[in-house]
Order: structure tokens, then sequence, then C-alpha cells
């Protein structure tokens, strides 16, 4: 480029032109794009909607660890060298579309085009780092501030163009929401309406958190 500056760089344009063998995936809500058990054979791009990461105990128990955003990777997994079964569920909450990209053709493409293999490498990093914090947020933060926590998350707080009037998340279930904090949906539903008669979120079917709620994550 003239001005010296260089084009940001698209991973979901790279996939797409790339000459990878590739699928696109539609995927209406509580549709799978894997299940816990399955062969590790592939990683997904999302580029639109949310899903979440699931796992089911030998008794049956199921417990979400992860939501995933536009962006997002999922199903890394299968670059490991002893890549093997999922061991997690990945499951649209909304409607998303996603690139599916075998483990032979990711491999290629990262060890042949450093600006892909750096923007992996960063999610992979901040990955991690979301694990290590949600670890510490679980060992030493109330179920109060967990939730908080979670449903800032899911607004993207922080991001740029979010707005004064709050941010509208995708439909979640309190069951779900509950998983997720390691409490009871009872004590989810009496947060969520601590929440809203503080004027923290708005709630009536559809969930929007306004910025104020981050009192909730700060407040010692």
């Amino acid at each position: 480029m003239g001005n010296g500056q260089r084009e940001k760089f698209d991973p979901a344009k790279f996939l797409l032109k790339a000459g990878l063998v590739r699928t696109v995936a539609e995927l209406k809500p509580k549709q799978a794009l894997f299940s816990q058990g399955d062969a590790a054979d592939c990683v997904f791009y999302l580029q639109s909607g949310r899903a979440k990461l699931t796992v089911i105990s030998k008794a049956g128990k199921e417990a979400t660890i992860a939501l995933l955003t536009a962006g997002d990777f999922v199903g890394e997994e299968s670059m490991s060298d002893s890549a093997g079964l999922r061991i997690a569920t990945a499951t649209a909450i909304t409607h998303c579309t996603a690139l599916k990209v075998a483990r032979e053709q990711m491999i290629r493409v990262i060890h042949e085009e450093h600006d892909f293999s750096d923007i992996f490498l960063k999610f992979l990093l901040a990955r991690s780092m979301r694990i290590q914090a949600d670890l510490v947020d679980q060992l030493f933060n109330s179920s109060e501030k967990r939730l908080a926590r979670i449903l800032l998350l899911m607004a993207e707080y922080g991001q740029p163009g979010e707005g004064e009037q709050g941010t509208q998340i995708p439909k979640i279930s309190q069951e779900t929401l509950a998983e997720m904090v390691g409490t009871t949906r009872s004590r989810v539903s009496f947060f969520m309406n601590r929440f809203r008669k503080l004027g923290f979120i708005d709630y009536n079917g559809g969930i929007k958190v306004h910025k104020s709620l981050l009192n909730v994550v700060l407040h010692e």
C-alpha cells in the first residue's frame, strides 16, 4: 500500500480464498457443530452467531464451559499430535455460519501463511487466559459476581460500538446460566431479579445488559 500500512488480515476471507478444502456450515439454534465423543478431525471458524461448549459427565450431568462468538475458532484440540475424540459438544445458540476446515488443511495453512498462524496463536493464548480467568472466578468470587461477569462477557463489554442504552445478548436460559455460574437456577433467578431492580439489566424475555452491571464485579 502507498502509505506503508498493511491491510488488516481477515481470517474468514483468507479461509474462503486460500484454496482449502472446506465446508460452509449453516446451523440453526440448538444444532451441534460436533458432539462429545466424535472424531477430532477438523476445526471450525465461527463467522457469525453464538454457540456454546458443553460437557456431559459419566453420570449424565451437563455443564456449559464456554460461550463462543463470531471470530472464534472451535475444535482446536484436533490440532494436537494426539488428536482423538472430542471432549465437548459445540452447539449453536443462535443461527450460526461456520467454516469447517479439515485438520490436515489447517496444519498446512498454519505452516504456509504466517498472518493466519499469528491470528490462530493469539486466539489460543486468549482462550488459555480466559480459562485461567474463569478458574479464578470460580474459586474466589461469589455466584452473584460470576453471573454478572458472564453477562458482561456475553454483551462483549468494552468492545467498540457498544451503546449507552445497553447491549441485547443472545437468548440464553437460566438453566444454562446456572451451569456456567455453578449454582442453582433459583439463585440465578434471584440475582437476575436483583440486577433488574437495580437497573443493571432489562429482563423481559430477552436480556439487555447495561455498563452499570460492572459495579457488581468491581464491588468488594
